[in-house]
């Protein structure tokens, strides 16, 4: 499995990826840190508010795919 991360940025600012899993890389487990940084202008929601997380796999572990 290989692990991703989609992050939504704040207004006006542009995360850099690189800066983000070096972050990380201190903070988690080696075998948690995400190979991959997907910046998105905002996550799909449901009708209830909750994040409907099988359709970011769908949409970003796709590209993983073998």
């Amino acid at each position: 499995m290989i692990h991703i991360a989609v992050v939504v940025a704040r207004p006006g600012t542009q995360p850099d990826a690189g800066a983000l899993i070096g972050s990380l890389k201190s903070q988690i487990a080696n075998f948690k840190v995400p190979k991959q940084v997907f910046v998105v202008a905002e996550l799909p929601r449901n009708t209830m508010g909750k994040v409907q997380k099988n359709l970011l796999r769908e949409q970003h572990c796709t590209l993983f795919a073998k």
